[in-house]
């Protein structure tokens, strides 16, 4: 991937917080990433709400599963090392301080959803940026699913989970929920995180 996506990124995170990149993941590497996320559907858990010493399921605000990230298959390693590339190039044009992606498959059955939410917890600023990248081939609006982000002049942004689509804004500027799918919808969703002080 060349260069100038990248700045192109940080430009667009610096200028307005967020951003919208389409195939930052190839189709290949999409599929093999959206067939393993199928192939250990049985371990995937559903996920909750709050922090962990408060955690808890809530079917009326989330209703996907998910899988934190421990291996190392090919497909995961390319895009596990394009993020560590976009992380270095956050640290060095923006001065964010990252130390880590923490970041997990994502499912979502026909009709679940995410209510709407900030990604940084109150009084707890280690969540930096949000990432989410879509595993969806074949993907159409229709479809649904979409990522609705509220930006800061009170319009929204509705993002169609196309497979390779990669969505990036600052954890603590925007909040946003997922929209019901009529197909089961996978992606790679996490953060940048910033050491706790």
């Amino acid at each position: 991937m060349s260069e100038a996506v990248y700045t192109s990124i940080c430009d667009a995170l610096a200028e307005q917080g967020w951003i919208i990149v389409p195939d930052f993941l190839d189709a290949q590497t999409v599929s093999e990433l959206h067939q393993l996320a199928q192939q250990r559907r049985e371990a995937f858990h559903r996920a909750g709400v709050g922090r962990e010493t408060a955690h808890q399921v809530r079917n009326d605000i989330r209703g996907d599963s998910v899988l934190w990230i421990e291996d190392h298959d090919a497909a995961m390693q390319q895009a596990n090392a394009r993020m560590a590339q976009l992380q270095q190039h956050l640290n060095r044009e923006l001065f964010l301080g990252l130390a880590e992606l923490e970041w997990h498959f994502a499912h979502y059955p026909v009709g679940a959803f995410y209510q709407r939410h900030l990604d940084q917890h109150r009084a707890q600023d280690t969540r930096v940026v949000t990432v989410v990248q879509y595993l969806n081939p074949d993907w159409h609006t229709d479809d649904g699913g979409q990522l609705r982000l509220y930006l800061n002049d009170g319009e929204q942004l509705d993002v169609t989970p196309y497979g390779g689509t990669l969505a990036v804004f600052m954890s603590d500027r925007f909040e946003h929920e997922v929209l019901p799918a009529r197909r089961d919808r996978y992606s790679l969703t996490g953060w940048y995180r910033r050491r706790a002080v």
